[in-house]
């Protein structure tokens, strides 16, 4: 199977999932079986509403188009001479986050080998079922195993820092990409204006603050007032509606107080002062910062720990809103898969 091929399979699973977003009639096949299947997602997983599937859905429906990846991939030399298969090894705390990976797999010309998170099992496997079906040749291409891993050549795993060390262990032997725990940080000046801020917003409540690419630390300069950015996210006070999140901010705010921790609250998300940059849901934790040198020399001192970052600084590279709306070429962790990929030969 040639790369242009490949290219217009997904670009063609891109349009089914753009009609299924503009088309009022939803009894077309692919769309009817597209909503069974996000109705099942959120039963296996309350996290994802319809809401979060569908915004997971509209990214990719609008990124996987022709010109879209044939820009993506013309900067690399596809000289695939033997598939290998490779082993994916998802995350499942955002809906449909492994799918980059698969993406990048099958459009090197190597075979997928995925082993799914138990939180995110149904959207996947659907999509795969698609693509097989405008391009038959992906039959051989596409397996899903629950068992342990076997006649692998290379391996892409994503899970924490303490399944790292054993993903290190286990896999030292093949090549692989690894990948630890990673937060995204946001740094305001001050001067936002309220439209900015209420679209920073999207960065912290999309997909509950569960994304690696949701902030979830902030840096604000010395004796910033929070008045403005509370007004600002006063739109997304019904995340308070859905239960789990309600039971986590309830959780983690009685926590606090019992310890006497001093907190800003607007009733639907805490800001707390710490120097930590995994604040749980509900929660975004805050430092002040004095100049933006010494803030930059501390970001990229901790660039490990970082995903991406948000703001309109020079060493900012995401705007507001966008945190969740990375491009192909938005590598997680900075590290190029498909250059790994290409290189498997």
């Amino acid at each position: 199977m040639t790369l242009d091929a490949r290219i217009d399979a997904f670009s063609e699973l891109g349009s089914l999932l753009q009609n299924y977003l503009e088309s009022s009639d939803q009894t077309a096949n692919f769309s009817q079986k597209l909503i069974n299947k996000i109705r099942q997602a959120e039963i296996q997983n309350a996290w994802f509403t319809p809401s979060q599937v569908n915004h997971a859905i509209t990214a990719w429906a609008e990124i996987l188009n022709s010109q879209n990846l044939k820009n993506w991939t013309s900067v690399y030399d596809f000289q695939v001479k033997s598939p290998k298969n490779v082993a994916i090894i998802m995350a499942g705390n955002i809906p449909l986050v492994g799918f980059h990976d698969f993406l990048s797999v099958l459009i090197s010309g190597h075979k997928v080998l995925a082993k799914l998170s138990s939180n995110d099992k149904v959207l996947l496997p659907f999509l795969a079922e698609t693509l097989i079906d405008i391009q038959p040749e992906f039959k051989d291409r596409i397996r899903f195993t629950e068992n342990k891993l076997e006649n692998f050549d290379a391996v892409i795993a994503t899970g924490s820092n303490n399944t790292a060390r054993y993903f290190e262990y286990y896999f030292k032997n093949k090549p692989s990409i690894i990948r630890k725990n990673r937060n995204s940080v946001a740094v305001l000046s001050g001067n936002e204006s309220e439209s900015e801020l209420k679209t920073f917003g999207e960065d912290i409540f999309r997909y509950f603050g569960l994304g690696c690419r949701n902030v979830s630390k902030l840096f604000v300069p010395e004796n910033y007032k929070f008045d403005t950015f509370f007004e600002s996210i006063f739109e997304y006070k019904t995340y308070i509606d859905h239960h789990k999140y309600a039971n986590n901010y309830d959780y983690n705010k009685a926590v606090y107080l019992m310890s006497s921790v001093k907190l800003l609250d607007n009733n639907f998300l805490i800001l707390k002062e710490d120097s930590s940059y995994a604040s749980p849901i509900g929660c975004l934790f805050y430092e002040t910062y004095k100049n933006e040198e010494q803030l930059q020399n501390k970001l990229e001192s901790d660039k490990n720990k970082i995903q991406c970052k948000v703001g309109h600084f020079d060493f900012t590279e995401t705007d507001f809103g966008e945190s969740q709306n990375p491009s192909l070429s938005d590598y997680a962790d900075g590290v190029d898969t498909l250059k790994f990929l290409l290189a498997l030969n």
